[in-house]
């Protein structure tokens, strides 16, 4: 699939039925997970968009493109509950075509208007009783030996919402961890947290069994920070970039990760030196486009569209080439968001 084909679809979308989707919840958008040339893939589901998949081939405006498409299919272990009757689906969900994700905790402290990121929708979820407040160990380690069993799921992501806590959630994520590795022992988890106010906490998430980080600002820009994400903006990008070094000294170089959001505003070519920095770091800058997210203040109220595919298309080739040139690749990874890739096109480019 050429890259000019993957970043058209991941801004237009496509129409298709998708046993495997999301809709609202953390982000990044109202996905559809698809295999295309078997490679997995997060795509916007969109009735209006030119491409359709017919017949397991994706056409565009009835041409054929000569990639196969098929949806990715409903896991089993979707069909299991807990013993009090939580359904595994609201504990733990698939993502692409073989990675497990959570959040462990679905509030935030930053949920508030005036201070809640605008492309997030952490709560919505909850509030649609699409998923349950809090995560135990216990069920965490239940689902993902499950998923693993059945579905053959490779590795596991796990987020939170930020709590008040110094740790910022992390002690929460380090008891889940302890007792998933306690059952699937093989399986590679990703965390991803603000940074903690102890940075030792980072050192501890390591020895329960965490194999990589995401620690994620979404823009350096300060001004962008402060408009799209003014809680987390008041954590300032040094402390950042302390968190940054510190979880490359614990987890090693590549595996720790951060999104960059393209469509807020950045200035191209500053986006592209900020990822210059990260890369130097040893930190792997997963790019994804701004998609339009149902129940964030970024959709229903400031009406933001998708970026242009050719400032997509750009600065993709231009941070993929950065991460070849540092041989700093996503199948380096191993586990997590740049691991999986499906929501981002920088595996097209190369990266």
């Amino acid at each position: 699939m050429s890259l000019t084909t993957r970043v058209d679809i991941a801004i237009r979308g496509i129409r298709v039925s998708a046993p495997v989707h999301r809709e609202a919840g953390a982000g990044p958008s109202d996905d559809g997970h698809l295999l295309i040339n078997g490679v997995g893939s997060a795509i916007p589901i969109n009735p209006n968009s030119p491409y359709l998949v017919k017949n397991g081939k994706l056409l565009l405006d009835g041409a054929d493109l000569g990639l196969d498409v098929s949806p990715v299919n409903r896991p089993r272990f979707y069909d299991l509950s807990t013993a009090d009757g939580v359904s595994y689906e609201k504990i733990a969900r698939l993502h692409g075509k073989d990675v497990l994700a959570t959040t462990a905790v679905q509030t935030c402290m930053r949920y508030e208007e005036s201070q809640r990121c605008r492309f997030c929708a952490i709560e919505a979820s909850l509030e649609a009783g699409a998923t349950i407040a809090v995560k135990t160990p216990a069920q965490l380690a239940e689902v993902a030996e499950a998923a693993v069993r059945l579905d053959g799921v490779k590795q596991m992501v796990m987020t939170t919402g930020t709590s008040k806590g110094k740790d910022r959630g992390a002690r929460h994520l380090e008891r889940c961890v302890r007792a998933i590795k306690a059952v699937v022992p093989d399986l590679p988890i990703q965390v991803q947290i603000e940074p903690p106010a102890d940075l030792a906490v980072l050192t501890d998430l390591y020895n329960a069994g965490v194999s990589s980080i995401g620690i994620h600002i979404e823009s350096m820009d300060d001004k962008v920070r402060q408009q799209w994400t003014p809680g987390k903006a008041s954590v300032s990008t040094d402390e950042y970039r302390a968190a940054w070094r510190e979880a490359v000294r614990v987890f090693g170089r590549n595996q720790v990760s951060t999104y960059l959001i393209v469509g807020m505003g950045e200035d191209p070519d500053e986006f592209v030196e900020s990822t210059k920095e990260l890369i130097e770091m040893g930190v792997y800058p997963f790019v994804v486009p701004f998609r339009p997210l149902r129940g964030t203040l970024a959709t229903d109220v400031d009406k933001v569209l998708p970026p242009s595919g050719i400032l997509l298309e750009n600065l993709s080739r231009r941070v993929a080439d950065l991460l070849i040139g540092a041989n700093m690749l996503a199948s380096g990874q191993t586990a997590g968001c740049a691991a999986c890739g499906a929501c981002s096109v920088l595996k097209t480019a190369g990266a």
